[in-house]
Protein backbone atom coordinates (compact mmCIF):
# COMPACT_ATOMS: atom_id res chain seq x y z
CA UNK A 1 0.00 0.00 0.00
CA UNK A 2 1.21 3.47 -0.82
CA UNK A 3 -0.18 6.79 0.40
CA UNK A 4 0.60 10.14 -1.19
CA UNK A 5 0.92 13.04 1.25
CA UNK A 6 0.64 16.60 0.02
CA UNK A 7 2.34 19.49 1.80
CA UNK A 8 -0.68 20.34 3.94
CA UNK A 9 -0.68 16.80 5.32
CA UNK A 10 3.08 16.62 5.89
CA UNK A 11 3.14 19.85 7.92
CA UNK A 12 0.72 18.29 10.38
CA UNK A 13 3.33 15.67 11.26
CA UNK A 14 5.65 18.32 12.70
CA UNK A 15 3.31 21.08 13.86
CA UNK A 16 0.31 20.24 16.04
CA UNK A 17 -2.93 21.18 14.28
CA UNK A 18 -6.16 19.44 13.24
CA UNK A 19 -5.25 16.21 11.47
CA UNK A 20 -1.89 15.74 13.21
CA UNK A 21 -2.93 12.51 14.92
CA UNK A 22 -4.15 11.06 11.61
CA UNK A 23 -0.83 11.92 9.94
CA UNK A 24 0.98 10.34 12.89
CA UNK A 25 -1.07 7.20 12.28
CA UNK A 26 -0.02 7.19 8.60
CA UNK A 27 3.63 7.51 9.61
CA UNK A 28 3.20 4.80 12.28
CA UNK A 29 1.89 2.44 9.59
CA UNK A 30 4.90 3.34 7.48
CA UNK A 31 7.37 2.71 10.29
CA UNK A 32 5.95 -0.79 10.93
CA UNK A 33 6.08 -1.67 7.25
CA UNK A 34 2.35 -1.68 6.52
CA UNK A 35 2.45 1.35 4.23
CA UNK A 36 4.84 3.36 2.13
CA UNK A 37 4.62 7.09 1.58
CA UNK A 38 5.09 9.04 -1.62
CA UNK A 39 5.43 12.77 -1.99
CA UNK A 40 6.93 15.23 -4.42
CA UNK A 41 10.38 16.77 -4.09
CA UNK A 42 8.44 20.04 -4.51
CA UNK A 43 6.74 19.37 -1.18
CA UNK A 44 10.03 19.48 0.71
CA UNK A 45 10.41 23.13 -0.26
CA UNK A 46 6.75 23.90 0.42
CA UNK A 47 6.93 22.39 3.90
CA UNK A 48 10.12 24.29 4.69
CA UNK A 49 8.38 27.45 3.45
CA UNK A 50 5.47 26.85 5.83
CA UNK A 51 7.84 26.35 8.74
CA UNK A 52 9.74 29.52 7.84
CA UNK A 53 6.53 31.55 7.40
CA UNK A 54 5.33 30.47 10.84
CA UNK A 55 8.67 31.46 12.31
CA UNK A 56 8.41 34.84 10.55
CA UNK A 57 4.95 35.42 12.06
CA UNK A 58 6.21 34.51 15.50
CA UNK A 59 4.14 31.32 15.67
CA UNK A 60 7.36 29.30 15.97
CA UNK A 61 10.27 30.55 18.03
CA UNK A 62 13.79 30.07 16.72
CA UNK A 63 14.43 27.05 18.97
CA UNK A 64 11.13 25.45 18.02
CA UNK A 65 11.80 26.15 14.34
CA UNK A 66 15.19 24.41 14.58
CA UNK A 67 13.60 21.43 16.38
CA UNK A 68 10.81 21.13 13.79
CA UNK A 69 13.32 21.50 10.94
CA UNK A 70 15.64 18.82 12.39
CA UNK A 71 12.74 16.43 13.02
CA UNK A 72 11.43 16.88 9.49
CA UNK A 73 14.73 16.49 7.66
CA UNK A 74 15.86 13.67 9.95
CA UNK A 75 12.69 11.68 9.42
CA UNK A 76 12.76 12.22 5.65
CA UNK A 77 16.34 10.92 5.49
CA UNK A 78 15.56 7.88 7.68
CA UNK A 79 12.47 6.98 5.64
CA UNK A 80 14.42 7.33 2.41
CA UNK A 81 17.16 5.05 3.74
CA UNK A 82 14.55 2.47 4.73
CA UNK A 83 13.04 2.78 1.24
CA UNK A 84 9.56 3.42 2.58
CA UNK A 85 9.45 7.00 1.30
CA UNK A 86 9.44 7.78 -2.39
CA UNK A 87 10.35 11.35 -3.36
CA UNK A 88 8.91 12.00 -6.80
CA UNK A 89 11.07 14.21 -9.05
CA UNK A 90 9.47 16.94 -11.14
CA UNK A 91 10.41 16.49 -14.78
CA UNK A 92 8.93 18.77 -17.42
CA UNK A 93 6.54 16.01 -18.53
CA UNK A 94 4.80 16.02 -15.13
CA UNK A 95 4.54 19.82 -15.20
CA UNK A 96 2.98 19.70 -18.67
CA UNK A 97 0.47 17.12 -17.43
CA UNK A 98 -0.67 19.58 -14.74
CA UNK A 99 -2.00 22.03 -17.32
CA UNK A 100 -5.33 20.26 -17.95
CA UNK A 101 -5.84 19.91 -14.17
CA UNK A 102 -5.35 23.66 -13.76
CA UNK A 103 -8.13 24.31 -16.28
CA UNK A 104 -10.44 21.50 -15.12
CA UNK A 105 -10.16 22.24 -11.42
CA UNK A 106 -9.41 25.99 -11.50
CA UNK A 107 -6.42 25.39 -9.20
CA UNK A 108 -2.85 26.64 -9.00
CA UNK A 109 -0.10 24.73 -10.74
CA UNK A 110 1.46 23.80 -7.37
CA UNK A 111 -1.83 22.14 -6.40
CA UNK A 112 -2.21 20.43 -9.76
CA UNK A 113 1.33 19.16 -9.27
CA UNK A 114 0.19 17.37 -6.10
CA UNK A 115 -2.45 15.46 -8.03
CA UNK A 116 -0.21 14.68 -10.98
CA UNK A 117 2.67 13.40 -8.85
CA UNK A 118 0.21 11.28 -6.88
CA UNK A 119 -0.91 9.69 -10.15
CA UNK A 120 2.69 9.31 -11.31
CA UNK A 121 3.66 7.60 -8.04
CA UNK A 122 0.95 4.94 -8.37
CA UNK A 123 -0.27 5.69 -4.86
CA UNK A 124 -3.41 4.03 -3.55
CA UNK A 125 -4.73 7.09 -1.73
CA UNK A 126 -4.14 10.84 -1.70
CA UNK A 127 -4.12 12.59 1.69
CA UNK A 128 -4.54 16.35 1.92
CA UNK A 129 -6.18 18.97 4.13
CA UNK A 130 -7.10 21.12 1.12
CA UNK A 131 -10.80 20.54 0.44
CA UNK A 132 -10.72 22.01 -3.08
CA UNK A 133 -7.72 19.89 -4.00
CA UNK A 134 -9.45 16.78 -2.64
CA UNK A 135 -12.54 17.57 -4.72
CA UNK A 136 -10.46 17.93 -7.90
CA UNK A 137 -8.59 14.69 -7.14
CA UNK A 138 -11.88 12.85 -6.68
CA UNK A 139 -13.21 14.29 -9.95
CA UNK A 140 -10.23 12.88 -11.86
CA UNK A 141 -10.60 9.43 -10.30
CA UNK A 142 -8.19 9.51 -7.37
CA UNK A 143 -9.15 8.05 -4.00
CA UNK A 144 -8.66 11.20 -1.91
CA UNK A 145 -9.26 11.67 1.80
CA UNK A 146 -9.13 14.72 4.02
CA UNK A 147 -6.32 14.02 6.49
CA UNK A 148 -8.29 15.97 9.11
CA UNK A 149 -10.95 13.25 9.08
CA UNK A 150 -9.05 11.05 11.53
CA UNK A 151 -11.67 8.31 11.76
CA UNK A 152 -11.86 7.93 7.99
CA UNK A 153 -8.06 7.82 7.67
CA UNK A 154 -7.69 5.21 10.41
CA UNK A 155 -10.56 3.09 9.07
CA UNK A 156 -9.12 3.22 5.56
CA UNK A 157 -5.69 2.11 6.74
CA UNK A 158 -7.00 -0.48 9.19
CA UNK A 159 -9.23 -2.11 6.60
CA UNK A 160 -6.74 -1.64 3.74
CA UNK A 161 -9.72 -0.17 1.93
CA UNK A 162 -8.01 0.81 -1.30
CA UNK A 163 -10.57 -0.94 -3.46
CA UNK A 164 -11.10 2.03 -5.77
CA UNK A 165 -7.41 2.51 -6.53
CA UNK A 166 -6.14 5.37 -8.62
CA UNK A 167 -7.28 5.20 -12.20
CA UNK A 168 -4.37 5.79 -14.55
Amino acid sequence: MKAYLDSSAIVKRYILEPGSSAVDHVFDECWIGELSIATSIWNIGEVLGVFDARRGKGWLGDDEFRRVFRNFIGEIIRLLRLRVLELIPIPASILVETWPLILIGHIYEADALQIQTCIYSGSDVFFSADKKLIDVALRVGIKAVNIEDENKVKDLLKNNDFSDRLKH
